[in-house]
């Protein structure tokens, strides 16, 4: 339809848009073009077509859509120099967090060069540096230590058990049981079970020199904590000093190198400078044999071979390979994302996913642990200009040289240095507690909070649960506590904000505009519900019930009208049969008055004099048949209790008492029974407004489920029964099609109620029912149906 509108100065002159007419202007789709059938999906999937299978191929290797493209000259010396700064932060990282992991060092190497090469191939982000991470490594020692323990591989002579560890039988399978765990959270990964969260950390025991016990399971950070200060008193100062000269030379050289970063093309690699130096000092001073520092020891050179993990752990580490799987994608895609987006470049989550798993379950046959990329090399190897994944094959031959011929030039380095760089690298997850003065008190701060705590007290893995859990929670609470808003038009626009939160706006006269600020579903259905009687002003509910009540009250007035009624009837009749006796004079019954104007009623001819007033001097009943009878409905009459005929003027009707008025054969689908609830109802004081239509905006719901498709039915319906109409705007196109599959339109409820935006329902609204077009109810005598 075509409709002029005027709001304010601003002129609109268009057609307006509801649903169907939309679907006839835009000739949309039906479900089934949009919606292929399984077997169809299942024909296309199988469907092989050379363009098809390329497609294929290069999305699962997307190494083969870019090295043919990759420019020598461009790119060539960029990435390697990008390749050694990150091979050099590589070794210092790979040492140390083997340490966090509770495996010999060289098995951090081995982790710092099979990952980056798996990726080289699979991964999409050019500047991500795949391989160990500090919050991975400790979620890797503390599944080890549970499950290796030192009691277990204590030495026996004899009978006697002595305090002596065997530390090589107890790392050979501490090695095995984290290469299952790194395999079975790669397998994890590539099934794509995974769900997004962050995780914190605990302390290391290296930095004072002391061995406490190890503790593993819920409470393990405070049992651990505890035995740490019990054995503070015997912390070995060598160890100690150690440790501190490393922590500040540390913290020195990183804030130089921040402060200088500007002007340096490559970082200075102050880790690597760290462990060099600390390995010198120690093999000339016998750091080991004199101050029984202890140092890293025996270094391998030389690769292992592969081996296949044992499967038999499996079940007891699906649960921290499922944590290990969650936490290494949750930092991997972020980053990948990150560098993505600043970049202008796009990281495909899914083979984001496979990489990261291919890279964990082949890495873990060659004794790697959990891996995913780590924010301070990444940093490095974008910050010093690195274009692609080129750059991590040339960190990963950093790596190799070091295993291949190096290694054994670190057996001196003292675990304190290692434990010292692992703690300075903490301080980017340390300034994270920041973050509490910027989420001020809202849900997000409970969540973070939730998360710390539940981390410290549950361990990790479990903490991971507890927080994704309260986390899902927050989000089902959430949608139970949105923002609802009566909107108001801003003038001289098409835009409709919330009226409480912006005072230059305007209500529609007649019409409110209604909205949630989360979906709709069955979880907060009765909500909205609630709030749209709330903004509306009208408890329809109540109006609903107070209806009833009044019907069922009228009901039983009817009927004890009629019974009245036949009773004086045969009072009438007697006192005709003795009048007759008496004097012959004529005999007046109600009843037969009645059937005479029914007869009359039916032929449909009705004189003036006949529908004048039929009196009797003595009677207390008087009958004015109102309407003639139709032949598709009844006659209708009134009658009064008493009173003179000049009585029954609307002055005079308006002050009568619901007990003073009286309808027979009314049924709660008359009309007639509706002009009675509404002449009742006016006593509750919510019968009195100025709403002819609501609008419901619907653009902020997602989906509908079919608890909020019956909701809105409900409302519709209920709604009508006062005269208020109820359409709805901003549907998306997923909505429609839902609501279509969820047998929403009816005869009563058409496309005609969906427009495609608030605008339109408002023209459409002021055009049907007009600004001033109130619902306008007078008192009125009460009839009877016949």
């Amino acid at each position: 339809m075509d409709s002029t509108h005027k709001f304010g100065k601003y002129r609109v002159e268009r057609e307006v848009l509801d649903e169907q007419r939309l679907e006839e202007v835009t000739q949309r789709k039906t479900y089934s073009d949009t919606h292929p059938s399984l077997i169809e999906r299942l024909k296309e999937s199988l469907r092989c077509t050379v363009p098809k299978l390329k497609q294929s191929v290069v999305s699962s290797l997307p190494v083969l859509y870019w090295l043919p493209k990759y420019s020598v000259w461009d790119y060539g010396m960029p990435d390697l120099i990008s390749g050694i700064s990150v091979g050099i932060m590589h070794l210092p990282q790979g040492l140390a967090y083997a340490l966090l992991a509770s495996l010999p060092p060289v098995f951090g190497l081995y982790t710092s060069l099979y990952p980056p090469l798996i990726y080289f191939f699979f991964g999409t982000s050019r500047h991500i540096s795949i391989g160990t991470f500090t919050v991975l490594s400790i979620m890797v020692g503390s599944v080890t230590e549970r499950l290796a323990p030192d009691m277990n591989f204590l030495i026996k002579n004899g009978t006697n058990v002595t305090a002596e560890v065997n530390i090589t039988a107890r790392d050979l399978y501490r090695v095995e049981v984290a290469a299952a765990t790194t395999v079975l959270g790669g397998l994890i990964q590539l099934l794509k079970l995974i769900y997004i969260n962050n995780y914190l950390h605990r302390w290391h025991w290296h930095i004072f020199g002391v061995s406490p016990t190890r503790f593993s399971g819920p409470l393990s950070l405070v049992y651990t904590l505890k035995d740490v200060c019990s054995l503070l008193p015997h912390t070995r100062l060598p160890t100690l000093v150690v440790s501190a000269v490393s922590m500040v030379f540390l913290i020195a050289a990183k804030e130089l190198n921040s402060y200088l970063s500007p002007k340096l093309t490559v970082p200075i690699p102050v880790e690597l400078i760290t462990i060099v130096a600390g390995t010198l000092i120690s093999t000339y001073t016998h750091l080991n044999s004199n101050y029984t520092i202890s140092v890293v020891g025996e270094v391998p050179s030389g690769l292992s071979s592969p081996s296949v993990p044992d499967v038999s752990l499996f079940r007891e580490v699906i649960g921290d390979a499922f944590a290990l799987a969650v936490v290494g994608y949750a930092v991997s895609i972020s980053l990948g994302k990150t560098f993505a987006l600043k970049h202008g470049y796009k990281v495909d989550s899914n083979q984001e996913l496979v990489a990261l798993g291919l890279s964990n379950a082949v890495g873990g046959f060659f004794q790697c642990f959990s891996v995913c990329s780590s924010m301070s090399r990444s940093l490095i190897q974008e910050t010093t200009g690195g274009k692609t994944q080129m750059a991590g094959v040339a960190s990963a031959l950093i790596v190799l040289v070091t295993i291949l011929k190096l290694g054994p030039l670190f057996q001196e380095l003292p675990k304190a240095v290692l434990a010292a760089i692992v703690l300075v690298n903490l301080k980017g997850m340390f300034k994270q507690h920041s973050d509490i003065v910027t989420l001020k008190i809202s849900l997000n701060y409970v969540v973070w909070l939730v998360t710390w705590v539940s981390t410290l007290l549950l361990n990790l893995d479990l903490g991971l649960a507890a927080s994704i859990i309260f986390a899902l929670l927050t989000v089902t609470f959430r949608t139970q506590l949105p923002t609802y808003s009566v909107l108001g038009n801003v003038p001289g626009t098409e835009l409709y904000v919330d009226i409480e939160t912006h005072t230059e706006v305007r209500e529609i006269p007649g019409v409110t505009i209604f909205r949630s600020s989360a979906t709709v579903y069955f979880a907060n259905a009765d909500l909205y519900l609630e709030a749209l009687k709330e903004k509306s002003g009208l408890d329809i509910s109540k109006m609903i019930i107070y209806k009833r009540r009044q019907e069922a009250k009228q009901r039983r007035r009817e009927r004890r009208a009629e019974r009245r009624a036949k009773r004086q009837a045969k009072k009438e009749r007697r006192a005709q049969r003795a009048g007759k006796q008496l004097s012959g004079a004529p005999v007046f019954s109600v009843e037969e008055e009645a059937g005479r104007w029914r007869d009359t009623c039916v032929d449909g001819n009705v004189t003036d004099k006949e529908q004048g007033l039929t009196k009797r001097e003595n009677g207390t009943v008087f009958v004015i048949p109102n309407t003639p009878r139709t032949p598709d409905g009844p006659c209708r009459w009134e009658y009064l209790k008493g009173g003179e005929p000049d009585c029954t003027s609307l002055g005079w009707m308006s002050e009568l008492q619901d007990g003073d008025t009286t309808t027979l054969g009314s049924s709660s689908e008359d009309t007639l029974s509706h002009d009675l609830e509404r002449v009742s109802l006016g006593s509750l004081g919510k019968w009195t407004w100025d709403i002819h239509s609501i609008i419901i905006d619907l653009s902020t719901a997602n989906f509908i489920d079919t608890v909020a498709i019956k909701t809105m039915k409900n409302i519709f319906q209920d709604f009508s029964e006062i005269d208020v109409d109820i359409y709805i705007a901003g549907c998306q196109a997923s909505v429609v099609e839902q609501l279509e599959l969820g047998d929403f339109f009816s005869e009563s409820i058409t496309k005609r109620h969906l427009f495609a935006s608030i605008h339109d329902a408002v023209l459409y609204c002021l055009d049907h029912r007009g600004a001033t077009s109130f619902p306008r109810y007078e008192p009125s005598v009460v009839s009877i149906c016949c």
